[in-house]
Formats: structure tokens, C-alpha cells, sequence
């Protein structure tokens, strides 16, 4: 099946496109605007196992091809190597764009990828999407050099003649990057050299500004400039109330079309037993957002609670930290009834980091589905 590139850059419109050569800064800048924006980060390499999993040896041959060890894997000519990396990276894309359609539906989110230059043509405008760009040069040391690279350092570091593994990568990635280097340089889209005299924020805010982003909240600026002056409150909904009245109606009106259905029939039964109940973010008079503490989430995990669940936010609203003060809210509770975590299971990496959670694993919902369980010591 084949689908027109404006059919698909009109389902991906809400997608912001973060690309360039390896080294240049794609991850550090996708993080900082994630905490400067409260946009999720969608990672590609974070999802390359799951989509390898969905994948078979017929259609993907590259995603599902084996290597015994470091030798065997970078014994292969830069040719060969050039030309896995090459069909890897375009066989998980399917993958990749199918989530995305599905993610930002409903609301903005930021994507840590690599993209050729034809095929950010094809999936995007300009207007969205960045290339952080660093020569191709001596890489192996400075990808291997950071804390979230270790596994890749521990593999090419096992082989057995590691200084020749490390001369066959470079050279791979010379060959692979040193000529879209230039490319993107000539080209329509925006780019950023990586620039170690400036900062994280500043390449970041460039980025935003590019984007458009500054208009969804100032970096830096405090929350409560935001919307605590405004009259946002974060309320605990109680059985039975006026409340609980308003956040059914929202809730049955609400553009989480995925869940709405479940969750307001927790709340018009109030389904809810013992301490397990709702938060709602009211601004001005009208609700804008929710959160719930439950018992029991959609995995079959009994000893694992409180759930941070049902964690929306009406896209409009969005951007401007109405999502962590209904986090904090739910978290003071359980705190507050003794408990000494919370737990918050995602489909992003880079979103709850933010919020003190730490990832703990990936778990399986009962549709089947694989998500990432995170933790909070509150």
C-alpha cells in the first residue's frame, strides 16, 4: 500500500521532526525542549527492539538479521555495513510513521530520529523539522563517551581487535554522513552546527524558535505566571458531587477518543474503592485536564500500585505545565495515605524523566500492547 506524501505530512502535522548526523545533538536538544514545552519525545532507537519484534525476517530482513558477536558484526566491509545501517533504518520508518500518526493525533510530539533529506521532504514541511548537524569525524569516541551510548561502548569495545572495529565504524559513518553533511548545509531545511560555546538552552531555544514553539510557553517561565494567577486549581474529585458531574461531562467530550469510554464509566459508576479516586485541573470554572490514583491500571501487575493513570490534558491547554501540577497533586495524595511511590506506565521516553520518574522496564498491557513502566520514590 502506498500513500501520497501530502496525505501523509497533513496525519503527521503535529509531529516535529528532530534529525542530522550522529553526535549532533538530536537527543540533548529533544529532551530540553521536552522539559522546556511538556512535549513528549518519541525516540526511534528506544523502539527499534518493539518494532523488531512486530517485524519478520520476509519483510525486514535487516531488522531481523543476526550477528553471533562484535567481530562478525564489524567484520562486514564499510560497503556491507554501509548498506545494513542504510536498509535498517528504512525498514523500521513503516514502523515508525504508523506511531507517530497514532501519538500525535492529539496533541504535539517531538521526534529523535534519522531522516534523509528526501524523506523529511516526504514526511514533513519545513516549518518542522531540524537537523543538528556535527562533521562526521572521529565518531566512535564520542558516541561511545556518553552514559546512554554504554551498551554500544561494551559491544564494540568486546571485539576482539577493538582499535580496527573502531576504524571500520568511523569510516562507515564517514561514508554514510559526510556527503548529507553538506547536503543538508545546501538545502531548505534549518540546521544547526554543534557548537560546544553554546549552551543546551540556547541550541534549544533556537530550535523552538524555529519551530514556533515560543508562543507555547516561555522557556524558564514560571508556572504559576502561567495559570496559578489565571485560577487554575487542582481539585480531588469526591462521589457524587457537582465535580464529579463536570469532570463526566468533560470526559465524555474529551479528544482522548482511545479511552474516554472507559474511564467515564469509572467515574459516572464511580467504579473507584478505597482510596483510588480522580484530580481534575479546573481554570477559571471549567475543567481543562485530569489525572486519577488507582489501584489496578490495564496490566495484569496486582502487586504493583499506585498508578498515576487517566493523565490528560485538553490540547489547547497544553504546554504549560498543567500536567505536572496534577502529577504532584496525585502524588501528594499517596504520599499523604502512606505510600512510598507511585508508579506511571507511558508509551514515550523522555516525558516523565522529568517529573522524577525513572524507568524501570517494559510491560505488557492486557491488549498485548508493550509499554514502559516508570517509578517515583516520593
Amino acid at each position: 500500500m502506498i500513500f501520497q506524501d501530502n496525505i501523509v505530512k497533513e496525519y503527521l502535522k503535529n509531529v516535529y521532526f528532530i534529525t542530522g548526523t550522529p553526535c549532533g545533538g538530536k537527543t540533548t536538544v529533544s529532551r530540553a525542549l521536552s522539559k522546556m514545552y511538556g512535549i513528549p519525545v518519541y525516540d526511534i532507537d528506544e523502539r527499534f527492539e518493539e518494532h523488531q519484534k512486530m517485524s519478520d525476517a520476509e519483510h525486514q530482513p535487516a531488522m531481523n538479521k543476526q550477528f553471533k558477536d562484535a567481530d562478525e558484526f564489524f567484520g562486514r566491509s564499510v560497503e556491507e555495513y554501509k548498506a545494513w545501517l542504510l536498509q535498517n533504518t528504512r525498514e523500521q520508518l513503516d514502523f515508525v510513521i504508523l506511531d507517530l500518526i497514532r501519538l500525535s493525533k492529539d496533541g504535539p510530539i517531538l521526534c529523535d530520529c534519522h531522516l534523509t533529506l528526501e524523506q523529511a521532504d516526504m514526511l514533513s514541511d519545513p516549518s518542522r523539522v531540524a537537523f543538528m548537524l556535527k562533521e562526521p569525524k572521529d565518531l566512535v569516541e564520542d558516541y561511545c563517551n556518553r552514559p546512554d551510548h554504554q551498551g554500544f561502548s561494551n559491544f564494540i569495545h568486546s571485539a576482539t581487535d577493538y582499535e580496527k572495529a573502531k576504524a571500520t565504524c568511523n569510516e562507515t559513518l564517514m561514508s554514510l554522513n559526510v556527503k548529507h553533511y553538506h547536503d543538508v548545509k545546501n538545502s531548505k531545511f534549518f540546521w544547526l552546527e554543534r557548537d560546544n560555546n553554546r549552551s543546551v538552552e540556547d541550541t534549544a531555544e533556537l530550535v523552538a524558535k524555529h519551530f514556533g514553539l515560543e508562543g507555547a510557553s516561555e522557556p524558564g517561565k514560571p508556572f504559576e505566571e502561567d495559570f496559578t494567577k489565571a485560577g487554575l486549581q487542582i481539585r480531588k474529585v469526591e462521589k457524587d458531587t457537582p465535580l464529579a458531574e463536570e469532570l463526566l461531562h468533560f470526559v465524555e467530550n474529551c479528544s482522548w477518543t482511545e479511552v474516554r469510554d472507559h474511564i467515564a464509566g469509572l467515574i459516572r459508576d464511580w467504579r473507584f474503592t478505597d482510596w483510588e479516586t480522580m484530580f481534575a485541573a479546573v481554570l477559571d470554572g471549567k475543567i481543562v485536564g485530569m489525572t486519577s490514583l488507582l489501584k489496578e491500571d490495564y496490566y495484569p501487575l496486582p502487586k504493583i500500585f499506585p498508578w498515576v493513570s487517566c493523565v490528560f490534558v485538553e490540547k489547547e491547554y497544553r504546554g504549560k505545565r498543567i500536567s505536572e501540577k496534577l502529577i504532584a497533586r496525585a502524588n501528594e495524595y499517596a504520599k499523604a495515605l502512606g505510600f512510598d511511590k507511585t508508579y506511571i506506565p507511558t508509551e514515550f521516553c523522555g516525558f516523565y524523566e522529568k517529573y522524577g520518574y525513572s524507568y524501570v522496564k517494559d510491560i505488557v498491557n492486557y491488549g498485548g500492547g508493550t509499554d514502559r513502566l516508570y517509578v517515583k520514590e516520593l
